[in-house]
């Protein structure tokens, strides 16, 4: 055994000694990160006789399972089973399946580290409002009427608020709807003498 490494890894190597220092620091960084994110492998689609089907990349299907549920913050199956379902369902809209379109949602339930099911859906429903809004952005810059852009133009910004709105529901629930709320309270006595104390309230007072 040597140290030599592979020979198809030799280009990516010579490619990556070629970058200057901070882009070599950056694309090291990333290798590590990614290495240590453990992420479920990539699904891979395919339909046969009208059935949608599941599979995994370079995984045994049960070692990927764990893998999935693990990135939805769950350990029920029957949950896993119907929330990997549906985000399998966004990539076979059409005759052509994207396994593509249903990694990437994948990936947005990943990104938010869901700590339970509410989060995981939650991070399942911003994937692919997410997609959609990106789809009818690419629809409002190919209209050729007035009318078709004014409604890519609606459904676009609907879409882009309901993910703001997304985004403030998880906020909320993570931090179980409190808020901190500091009030600088300004006391001036009778010789001219200002005091300054600060005033915190928790979620619940008023």
């Amino acid at each position: 055994m040597t140290d030599t490494p592979p020979k198809d890894m030799t280009p990516a190597l010579d490619a990556l000694d070629s970058l200057p220092d901070a882009q070599r620091t950056k694309v090291t960084e990333i290798a590590k990160a990614a290495q240590a994110l453990a992420a479920s492998p990539p699904m891979r689609l395919t339909l046969k006789d009208g059935t949608l089907e599941i599979g995994f990349l370079g995984v045994q299907p049960e070692v990927a399972t764990v893998l999935q549920m693990a990135d939805m913050g769950t350990a029920d199956s029957d949950f896993h089973l119907g929330l990997v379902g549906q985000i399998a369902c966004l990539g076979s809209q059409t005759a052509n399946i994207d396994s593509g379109a249903s990694n990437f949602v994948m990936a947005a339930v990943r990104s938010v580290a869901p700590r339970d099911g509410l989060e995981a859906m939650l991070a399942a429903q911003m994937g692919a409002i997410h997609a959609a809004t990106m789809m009818m952005a690419r629809r409002l810059n190919r209209v050729d009427t007035i009318p078709q852009q004014d409604s890519a133009e609606r459904a676009l910004n609907k879409l882009a608020r309901t993910f703001a709105m997304q985004m403030e529901a998880l906020k909320r629930y993570r931090t179980s709807g409190q808020q901190k709320v500091t009030v600088e309270h300004v006391t001036v006595n009778a010789g001219g003498q200002a005091i300054v104390g600060a005033v915190t309230h928790g979620g619940g007072e008023q």
